[in-house]
């Protein structure tokens, strides 16, 4: 009986380990397919039968560029509303399907549409050469113009030329801040949002604001302290998105973006939003409308130097903006954080509690959400922090809650024994302090403080909410303009890992060094 048992266990013990063998051998091959084999290749090869199949069109946007595109109608919440929803509802309507949006950030949108994750991009997506290298666009849908927007009391702008040596904030990736950069000596505030410059501009962060004439139009004409000027200038072309190999589908849309335009559909539409112009009396001459673009496409050979020097030194700026803001941060933070910990420790009643409230505040909240109300919140106080400032004040004072904790908890590893011993010798307590238990606690802290540095550092690309371009947000322009993730993202990373490496290695040989002062004790 006994050897029975033991082979039966020895029997169970090889089915167990030949089906862990079989079990981590299928996952292998699942994530093989799922990496290697795109979604495509699985599902569906043709893309426009795919939709008359599920009788469905995906199309994938970005709410938070917002209006008139697409945006949250107030009244109803869970509903969008825009020109483009409307646009997306009758080309739907037109193939006999039912159109279902997909919510992406726009600096990748494109990126997911080449993912397969949608089946077209409508967001007002300009036509440039750049993308036309990644992406197949249809007939365009739309003529826009830049357009200038300045404070109503503000009579020092009238055209572009007079841009010249001001503050002007635009949106990136955007043919109007490819225009401020030709011009040379314009100050560039990049913005992610359309409501941001406009803010900015209200409270004279920024001289002017040049955007595409749809988001002016929506924005500047209703509110009495901004106003249009100028002729608009500059012209290009919004185009729908499709992966190269959706050729059929393409052809379909551009039927169907004809017939709307033909009947009249098109333009009831621009007309419900402000939009129609003598602009988009060229939609009809579509022909050649595109030939400028294809006729001077860069070549491979042409565009590898362009990521190797402009886009380098792009980033190499951007690099130096996180260094600044990363020390002077953390500097604010190193200070406060200490202040913050001898209150809780040492302060009276309302000292300790201000400190724990101040502590659990900060650790409580996202860092993004602070700073939002540091740069966009406070001017409605009559508190007006330039971009730079509030990126300092919020991260230092966020991560002065953090540092505050490790503090303290180093002062409270120094026996209590040396303190009563210093005060039997007649010391102060804020000699004590100063003399005896923090020089001890600074020394423990170290290893947990450089630690926090190398994470303020990777979370100062947090601040490009506000107006910072700093090396992340570097790379997401160059990146969404480009269309080259890949290996931007390789030399992104390599900057960011080329400044913090020696950072941790200073770290560790601090540490050792502590630890031999301590042995030598």
């Amino acid at each position: 009986m006994r050897r029975f048992r033991e082979w039966l266990i020895f029997v169970i013990m090889q089915y167990q380990q030949s089906f862990i063998i079989r079990s981590i051998f299928v996952l292998l091959i699942w994530f093989c397919v799922v990496c290697f084999f795109p979604t495509s290749a699985c599902a569906y090869q043709d893309t426009l039968g795919k939709i008359k199949n599920s009788g469905i069109i995906t199309w994938g946007f970005d709410a938070e560029g917002g209006a008139p595109y697409v945006f949250r109608d107030s009244a109803h919440p869970t509903k969008h509303i825009g020109f483009e929803v409307e646009l997306a509802e009758s080309i739907a309507r037109e193939l006999g399907v039912k159109a279902h949006c997909f919510q992406n950030a726009w600096d990748s949108l494109l990126l997911s549409l080449q993912r397969d994750d949608f089946d077209i991009a409508l967001n007002g997506i300009e036509i440039t050469p750049e993308r036309e290298q990644s992406v197949l666009f249809t007939r365009p849908y739309y003529v826009y113009t830049e357009q200038i927007v300045v404070r109503a009391s503000d009579n020092r702008i009238n055209h572009l030329e007079d841009l010249h040596g001001k503050k002007v904030g635009t949106l990136y990736n955007t043919e109007a801040k490819r225009l401020l950069e030709e011009m040379g000596d314009v100050a560039i505030s990049v913005y992610s949002g359309q409501v941001e410059p406009f803010k900015d501009l209200s409270i004279n962060r920024i001289d002017a604001v040049l955007v595409d004439l749809p988001i002016a139009a929506y924005y500047a004409m209703p509110n009495p302290q901004l106003r249009m000027v100028g002729s608009p200038v500059g012209e290009g072309y919004y185009g729908i998105a499709l992966r190269k190999e959706d050729i059929a589908l393409a052809e379909e849309l551009n039927k169907v973006i004809e017939k709307l335009l033909r009947t009249g559909e098109l333009k009831k539409i621009y007309r419900r939003w402000g939009l129609w112009n003598s602009s988009q009396e060229k939609l009809f001459l579509h022909e050649g409308l595109l030939q400028k673009y294809t006729e001077s496409l860069p070549s491979a050979s042409e565009k590898a130097p362009l990521a190797a020097t402009k886009f380098l030194s792009t980033l190499l700026k951007g690099a130096l903006v996180t260094i600044s803001i990363s020390l002077l941060s953390m500097m604010l933070a190193v200070v406060l954080g200490l202040i913050l910990a001898i209150m809780r420790c040492y302060g009276k009643g309302w000292l300790q509690k201000i400190s724990a409230v101040y502590i659990e505040i900060y650790r409580g909240t996202p860092l993004l959400i602070q700073l939002y109300i540091l740069y966009y919140g406070l001017p409605d106080i009559g508190i007006s922090l330039s971009a730079f400032a509030a990126a300092i004040l919020g991260l230092g004072m966020n991560y002065a809650a953090y540092e505050a904790e490790i503090y303290r908890a180093g002062i409270l590893a120094i026996p209590k024994g040396q303190t009563e011993a210093a005060l039997s010798l007649g010391m102060s307590r804020c000699l004590i302090l100063r003399q005896i238990i923090l020089p001890q606690a600074l020394r423990i802290t170290v290893p947990s403080t450089t630690k926090d540095f190398l994470a303020l550092f990777k979370d100062s690309s947090l601040v490009s909410v506000i107006a910072i371009t700093e090396l992340t947000k570097s790379y997401g322009i160059l990146a969404s303009t480009s269309m080259d993730f890949f290996k931007l993202g390789i030399i992104t990373a390599l900057l960011y890992f080329g400044m913090s490496y020696p950072l941790a290695l200073y770290a560790r040989k601090l540490e050792k060094r502590l630890r031999t002062h301590d042995k030598n004790l």
